[in-house]
């Protein structure tokens, strides 16, 4: 957990002098990319090539490397670019461990908050935050329905609303519509938010293995409930959406209500 904390941290120190001053480019797929992104997780590759040559390495901007390993590091140096280069501060970066193939640690630092969520499995969830006061995290305990719950999201793509990426389509014009409060938070920021009690459910309709892999113990450490967008909890790796709740009741209601009609 020291090194992945360690990970960040050098991450954050590519990333910081280049926050609100970086140009932006496209990548083939057509998502933004910029400096701060590639600079970041090659400095953390590197980071890791010298502390645990026999580990592989996933990460967004670069080709896996060793991925049949027993140990596989997954870096997303920058989760949520588009906020990034848009010079909002609701970016972070996520570091997590498999083992197997299975995420036994998470980190999602939030370097432009000064705040940092971090989990590995058993050893509950905590939170550092800009006064550096370390707490224990647990997902919020007050609603268990929909109609009371307050529900985030990233973005309407591969929904309803807008089919035009992706192969399932989520039905998101209801759970706009019945959740208790909504609002497009974002990225990796939503489900710290969830994680630390400040709202009720974040769902991603659209997700990749270093988006995935960081949450995934970061919620369960936290008491939370995480799945795909259709229930599944196999494999939530490489989930190509994920949902994550504070409850069994809420996350159910959730899952009905985006089902493809």
């Amino acid at each position: 957990m020291q090194f992945a904390l360690q990970l960040a941290g050098v991450a954050a120190q590519e990333i910081m002098p280049r926050f609100q001053h970086s140009e932006v480019e496209h990548k083939a797929d057509g998502t933004p990319v910029t400096e701060a992104d590639t600079e970041s997780e090659r400095v953390m590759r590197q980071l890791i090539r010298e502390t645990f040559p026999d580990h592989g390495i996933m990460g967004e901007e670069q080709a896996d490397v060793k991925a049949s390993s027993e140990y596989t590091w997954v870096l997303d140096p920058i989760d949520g670019t588009a906020s990034f280069a848009l010079g909002l501060p609701t970016f972070g970066t996520l570091v997590a461990l498999l083992r197997h193939g299975h995420p036994v640690l998470g980190v999602i630092n939030m370097p432009a908050l000064k705040e940092t969520v971090y989990a590995e499995l058993g050893k509950g969830c905590w939170a550092l935050n800009k006064a550096g006061s370390l707490e224990r995290q647990t997902v919020s305990s007050r609603v268990r329905k929909l109609d009371t719950a307050y529900v985030s999201s990233t973005g309407l793509y591969n929904s309803d609303v807008d089919p035009r990426i992706g192969s399932d389509t989520f039905t998101m014009t209801d759970l706009i519509q019945k959740a208790g409060k909504f609002r497009f938070i974002g990225d990796c920021i939503q489900h710290a938010m969830v994680i630390r009690g400040e709202i009720d459910a974040a769902f991603d309709t659209m997700m990749n293995p270093w988006d995935n892999a960081a949450i995934i113990p970061c919620v369960l450490e936290a008491g939370g409930l995480i799945s795909d967008g259709h229930g599944n909890t196999n494999d939530l790796v490489h989930a190509e959406s994920l949902l994550c709740s504070a409850s069994r009741d809420l996350h159910d209601e959730i899952l009905a209500t985006i089902k493809r009609k």
